[in-house]
């Protein structure tokens, strides 16, 4: 079949994305031959083998997946990466920008059976996001939404759901939500990685620049509106965490949320040695071009890391992360390395001391604490860095919210050798309890429930 593209992707139902060329003739190859006619549905489900719930899932990702550069995507790779081996996966992946053939044939190689569509909107540049803001900037929805809505993934969409080509769709972050239809006739899941309300008004409420600070207010008001109504448009919500949860249903008490956490690849973060206090490194991990690190390297350089180096003159910070803002590269100095893009930043976890976690604005969960603490490195963070995640303070890291408190425990870790192994040991297990195999579980089994909940045959 012809793979989407821009012009003419093809929104026939028999055109399944999952059909086999040369099927060996067992009963999973039985299914997947079904699976290219959607008609065959009652077939496809008197065939399924006994405790078997095999589902064929669309995954509708705003902007390219690859590469797994930042937390949410992460999250959504490796979630990916786990259902595809018991279920049907199809990725719909659509970006903006330069058409790019190696993304396309390279995230069809990591995930078979994906599909892509480039919009050819404005991407990138710090000015072509102006002038896309300003186009936008009359729209009911908020920016971070509307610049993620397109025509033809909104027809593609509509046609797949309209035939119920798939057994449940995931609409993966509320950018992507307007590209689906309002009556949604498949069951399907919004998959919230953050409260993306209370992201927007907390950076409104620590920017300093007065123009930026109206334009977080603006965004903070249009995205409590558009969350709240999405959030009761879609038939389940997946949060990552129940203070997540509890902050959504607070918006809507009548919406089904469920959280499943954030998990960690322990194959790749394995427990490393501990590392030497001499000259100590410590270490920030992050995309460096998101406003919440940016401040928080930014407070981190300016009112804790010089208390830091007062006690250890020798220590040297690194912020290790891709695509530092200029704000951030000015940040340098020779006791401060700003890394940028790595080819990996486990080398860097290996090699630290501590790793800190500053940030003073934030949503959804923290996935490079789990990473830290699978590598089984002390962790030293602020109550919102933290937030979400199944820790508790002064047991598997140090939670510290002003400046003086939060380098008073680095220092401390940095003198106690013994009290830092504690921290490192008890991280460590902690990290070992959420590999992503068993959070993708977690999560196929809420689709399932979705599925039940919704099916129109039950209904």
């Amino acid at each position: 079949m012809t793979r989407p593209h821009r012009a003419g992707i093809s929104a026939n139902p028999a055109e399944a994305p999952n059909c086999p060329s040369v099927p060996a003739f067992h009963a999973a190859a039985v299914l997947d031959m079904i699976d290219c006619f959607p008609a065959l549905g009652a077939v496809r489900k008197k065939l399924q083998p006994a405790g078997e719930s095999r589902l064929r899932i669309l995954w509708v990702k705003a902007g390219k997946l690859l590469p797994v550069d930042t937390g949410g995507k992460i999250r959504s790779y490796n979630i990916l990466r786990h259902l595809a081996r018991g279920h049907a996966v199809t990725l719909l992946s659509y970006y903006g920008g330069r058409k790019d053939p190696a993304y396309e044939t390279e995230i069809r190689r990591e995930l078979p059976g994906a599909e892509t569509i480039h919009t050819a909107a404005l991407d990138g540049s710090a000015l072509a996001q102006s002038l896309d803001y300003v186009r936008l900037v009359f729209h009911s929805a908020p920016f971070a939404v509307t610049k993620f809505t397109d025509r033809e993934v909104k027809r593609v969409v509509a046609s797949w759901i309209a035939a119920r080509k798939f057994d449940v769709g995931v609409c993966d972050f509320l950018s992507a939500s307007l590209n689906f239809p309002a009556t949604l006739a498949t069951p399907t899941v919004l998959f919230q990685h953050n409260v993306e309300t209370a992201l927007w008004q907390r950076m409104a409420a620590t920017e300093p620049n007065p123009a930026k600070r109206m334009t977080y207010k603006i965004e903070a008001y249009k995205m409590a509106k558009h969350e709240r109504a999405t959030l009761r448009r879609f038939h389940h919500v997946i949060a990552v965490s129940e203070h997540d949860r509890q902050q959504m249903l607070a918006m809507d008490p009548s919406c089904t949320i469920t959280v499943v956490p954030t998990g960690v690849d322990t194959e790749k973060y394995t427990v490393a040695s501990p590392a030497t206090a001499d000259p100590p490194r410590i270490v920030f991990l992050g995309s460096m071009d998101w406003e919440p690190n940016i401040d928080a390297v930014t407070y981190f350089c300016r009112d804790i890391f010089p208390q830091v180096r007062a006690a250890f003159p020798s220590a040297i910070f690194q912020i290790v992360g891709r695509k530092p803002h200029p704000s951030v590269r000015q940040l340098a100095s020779d006791f401060i390395e700003v890394t940028g893009t790595v080819p990996s930043v486990a080398e860097y976890l290996r090699d630290a001391t501590l790793v800190v976690v500053p940030l003073r604005v934030g949503g959804g969960t923290r996935l490079k604490i789990f990473e830290a603490m699978a590598t089984g490195k002390a962790v030293i963070s602020t109550s919102v860095g933290a937030e979400g995640l199944d820790v508790e303070n002064g047991r598997d890291l140090i939670q510290a919210d002003d400046a003086a408190a939060f380098a008073d425990a680095i220092i401390l870790l940095l003198r106690d050798t013994a009290l830092r192994h504690q921290y490192e040991q008890a991280a460590a297990r902690l990290a070992a309890r959420y590999d992503w195999s068993n959070i993708a579980q977690q999560f196929a089994a809420v689709l399932q429930s979705a599925c039940c909940a919704t099916d129109p045959a039950q209904s």
